[in-house]
């Protein structure tokens, strides 16, 4: 029998209450201290705590009656034990508005500082490996349960595109247009997580619920000041949210490799990962809808043909849409052509597109689910 996983609090009191015991259970990342009475109400034979902060003598009674425990892995700005994704406001942690340059003070901005020091060693200090890639397993782990929240797995599709796009470009709008259409139909929409198309994605999904008139109104607010190197970036997207609260469910996986690049504020969920190959490669696994190619530079490119691998020898069992969005762009730039002179006579093949309308991608993915190989 499989393990279960407790991340919470109230996960923990409602399976004491109800099993009596912690045998064939995982703790991860939780937050015990002042619950030594809750800990030590059951024997810990059976049990893992993982980077779990407990009392002392919780800790000792969880070991003396059969626990495994890892204690936290030292004083670092995240936790590789983590129970669940980001938010955006965890991320954003310290940002000051009109103060472009706390960012350095935010949670996201610490850890990519570390990030940089730790990653600037050859080879890199073992311990600090070995933590940051628990903490990408536990990403892992917290991404698997949010796409695995309800009777059937989420029906993802990924946006994937330049970052370097303006906020005021025709393209950003498309983008957007098309993100909320997905949403609207019932698809759940992932980028890379950072600005250009990517926030342009997630902004698409987060305003699913309003008009056309609102979605222009908040790529206006967002046009103010087009950069995300520039100051007033992050006061901009937050004036757009001001404007229209409560937005749709997306999500963002972004990286710290890339973290001069900040995750965008339009996400509700964020799967921030240090190593870019884990990122990449899972957005591309998780889309099995799809995935749309909006115009981008070298990174896009090279995304285009990991999921070309994927779909080209069913990696995973199945082939799911390509979609190229914007005509022009992927014929001067001869990465359709080459993909589908590659695909020959093979399954995926009917499953890549090269359109510029939003209704048209839109049908195209319906009419396209996941083909099983």
């Amino acid at each position: 029998m499989a393990a279960r996983e407790i991340e919470s609090i109230q996960q923990l009191r409602d399976h004491v209450a109800r099993q009596g015991d912690l045998k064939r259970t995982v703790l991860q990342g939780l937050d015990l201290r002042g619950e030594a009475g809750l800990v030590s109400s059951v024997s810990g034979e059976g049990s893992v705590f993982l980077g779990c902060r407990l009392d002392p003598e919780a800790a000792e009674h969880a070991r003396l009656t059969g626990a495994l425990v890892v204690p936290p892995l030292g004083e670092l700005p995240y936790r590789p034990f983590r129970p669940s994704l980001y938010t955006p406001a965890e991320l954003m942690d310290g940002y000051v508005r009109g103060d472009h340059a706390s960012f350095g003070d935010t949670l996201d901005g610490q850890i990519y500082q570390h990030y940089a020091r730790s990653r600037g060693a050859a080879p890199m200090p073992v311990m600090e490996a070995l933590t940051q890639r628990i903490h990408d397993h536990a990403v892992d782990d917290a991404l698997d349960d949010l796409l695995h929240d309800g009777p059937e797995p989420r029906r993802v599709v990924a946006i994937m595109g330049g970052h370097s796009m303006g906020r005021g470009d025709d393209a950003f709008l498309q983008v957007a247009r098309l993100a909320r259409a997905l949403t609207r139909d019932g698809y759940f929409v992932a980028t890379g997580g950072g600005p250009g198309a990517m926030e342009a994605g997630n902004l698409g999904a987060y305003m699913a619920g309003r008009d056309e008139a609102d979605l222009a109104r908040a790529v206006a607010l967002l046009t103010r000041v087009g950069r995300y190197d520039q100051p007033g970036y992050f006061d901009a997207a937050y004036d757009a949210l001001d404007q229209f609260p409560d937005g749709a469910e997306s999500l963002a996986i972004p990286t710290w490799f890339y973290g001069h690049e900040p995750a965008n504020l339009f996400a509700s969920h964020v799967a921030k990962y240090f190593a870019n190959s884990l990122r990449e490669d899972g957005l591309l696994a998780i889309a099995r809808h799809g995935v749309v190619y909006a115009p981008g530079s070298a990174g896009t490119v090279q995304e285009v043909f990991m999921d070309g691998c994927q779909n080209h020898y069913a990696t995973f069992g199945q082939v799911s849409p390509m979609v190229f969005f914007g005509e022009r762009y992927w014929t001067e730039l001869p990465v359709y052509a080459l993909l589908k002179q590659l695909a020959g006579n093979r399954p995926y093949a009917s499953y890549l597109c090269l359109r510029d309308d939003v209704d048209g991608i839109l049908e195209f993915i319906r009419e396209h689910p996941p083909l099983d190989i």
